[in-house]
């Protein structure tokens, strides 16, 4: 989860106003840890506050983890590093400020203006491998460099997030064997859980670099098992890139870590390839030609914005269920609220007493809310509701009855981000996560494969494009020849959608937004996504 810098999303129902006493203004970017806003200090200096998922935040192992990170962020100091300005590990919900870059994020810059041209790649590997000398320096390793860690400001680039980064004296290189980072920009020895040291990072400076003069990953695409099988088993194919680039990008990527080139001897070699513009100005005149002017921050609110307290509306059609709070997810964070109430009474301390006041009142109003919808039904989601027109017309489904409408579609049940590991279950009912095996869809993993498994229901992987809706599930299930009670994960990615269909005539929709099955034999395979739920007419 990164700060993605040059991009802003007003606020909404289910963000927080006030986070550590920061009043949040926009919406940065988000992540499997959480979410990133744009705030200000109190002398007006913008900061990126990343604030942990309410679901993760619970979870001591991930409380160890966040605590690793905000002692790794505040002992890296350096030009190209984005500064740890605050952060409180212990809060609720745990959240870290640093300061805010003004810039798309390099992964972002690429799917905007495709390759960048040589003398822009030189200043972004130097700039890169300077971050790295000052990560190295103080004994810590990133783990997970890739583009979208990488943004680019007008005057270099600056590397950020040190979410899985660990010292390099512990002796804690992965979570009980599991390979932690992103597949496409993994070195060998990390895709196969070996030992983790400063090469790691240099390795997936390569790959990064090698993204930024291509246009695309030099590993391919494809499903997360295949890109890591391709870096652990093949040499990578430079030919594409310009010649200027591949010596060094080639002794980036060497299998053997110790062949690997340091971040000191990156930017000596960058500085040479420049030659006499690496002692001018040239690098910010390249990053304001290829970036582009930054796109100007949200100003500081006065108060806090309100959207929390507006009353829920359908979006327009085509929104992904994932992206919509439905009145039944709010009800499952009733809970959640009363500990946001707790932090808001702090927050009087540290913001305007008014500003306050309000946000806390607005809290409490909608608990109060959530109290009275506990008993009603919950209202239709745009995936309940299926295409616009659709209200009111056949498309239930009778239990146990490929095909036969009933009148009406039924109402959907939200389970936003439930989490599925081999010691659980979920199931298609109000329910939804089960901390036993009995519920209808099991992840089992072995023999170097995982599958999600049922004894109830049929799945199967709706294609690209889908429209989302209780009538696509329910008709994709029908006439699908590969709808099966097993489901093999080695097809799925993140962000795909699975359809199931229990034998009572319930149908659901899981759509995956983390995928951590890429060593089936470890033990420590899970998954986490949207689960919607429309129940048997």
């Amino acid at each position: 989860m990164g700060n993605e810098g040059g991009g802003f999303e007003a606020l909404q129902r289910d963000d927080p106003q006030v986070a550590g006493g920061y009043r949040l203004v926009a919406r940065l970017g988000a992540g499997g840890m959480g979410r990133v806003y744009l705030s200000y200090t109190r002398g007006g200096r913008a900061v990126a506050v990343k604030v942990v998922r309410p679901e993760l935040a619970d979870d001591p192992v991930f409380r160890k983890r966040f605590h690793r990170e905000v002692k790794a962020a505040r002992r890296v100091r350096g030009a190209y590093t984005a500064e740890l300005v605050d952060a409180d590990a212990d809060g609720v919900p745990p959240w870290l400020a640093t300061l805010y870059v003004p810039g798309p994020s390099l992964s972002q810059l690429v799917a905007r203006r495709g390759a960048l041209p040589v003398s822009a790649v030189l200043w972004l590997m130097a700039g890169v491998a300077e971050a790295l000398h000052a990560i190295h320096e103080v004994g810590v390793v990133h783990r997970d460099l890739k583009p979208s860690n990488v943004l680019l400001a007008a005057d270099g680039p600056r590397v950020i997030d040190f979410g899985i980064s660990t010292a390099l004296d512990s002796t804690l290189h992965t979570t009980q064997g599991a390979a932690i980072g992103t597949p496409q920009f993994m070195a060998p020895e990390q895709a196969s859980a070996g030992e983790i040291t400063p090469a790691t990072d240099v390795f997936s400076l390569g790959q990064t670099v090698a993204f930024a003069a291509l246009g695309e990953p030099l590993y391919g695409s494809g499903t997360a098992l295949h890109v890591m099988y391709r870096i652990v088993n093949s040499d990578p194919d430079l030919s594409a890139l310009p010649a200027q680039l591949r010596p060094i990008l080639a002794r980036c990527l060497a299998a053997d870590p110790q062949e690997r080139a340091t971040p000191a001897e990156i930017v000596e070699w960058c500085r040479r390839e420049l030659g006499p513009e690496a002692d001018t100005s040239g690098g910010p005149e390249v990053w304001r030609e290829v970036v582009g002017p930054p796109v100007p921050a949200p100003e500081p609110a006065l108060v806090p914005t309100l959207s929390a307290t507006n009353p829920w509306t359908p979006p327009s059609e085509g929104v992904h269920p994932a992206e919509v709070v439905h009145p039944s997810a709010e009800v499952l964070r009733a809970g959640r609220r009363r500990t946001r109430i707790i932090a808001g009474a702090g927050a009087l301390l540290s913001v305007p007493l008014l500003a306050a006041l309000v946000w806390l009142g607005s809290e409490i109003s909608e608990l109060n809310r959530d109290r009275d919808d506990v008993s009603s039904s919950a209202t239709p989601s745009p995936s309940a509701s299926g295409k616009a027109g659709s209200e009111g017309s056949a498309g239930g489904e009778a239990a146990g009855s490929a095909g036969s409408p009933v009148s009406g579609t039924p109402r959907a049940v939200a389970h936003p981000l439930v989490r599925l590991d081999e010691k659980n279950s979920i199931s298609l009912d109000a329910q939804g996560q089960r901390e036993d095996r009995k519920g209808d869809i099991r992840l089992v993993c072995g023999n170097s494969r995982c599958t999600l498994r049922s004894g109830t229901s049929a799945m199967s992987q709706l294609p690209v494009e889908p429209t989302d809706s209780y009538e696509e599930c329910r008709n994709y299930l029908a006439e699908s020849r590969t709808r099966s009670s097993d489901l093999p994960l080695v097809v799925v990615a993140e962000g795909s959608r699975i359809c199931v269909k229990h034998r009572s005539g319930a149908v659901g929709m899981l759509v995956i937004q983390i995928k951590s099955t890429y060593l089936p034999d470890s033990g420590t395979n899970f998954l986490m996504g949207d689960l919607t739920v429309w129940p048997a007419p």
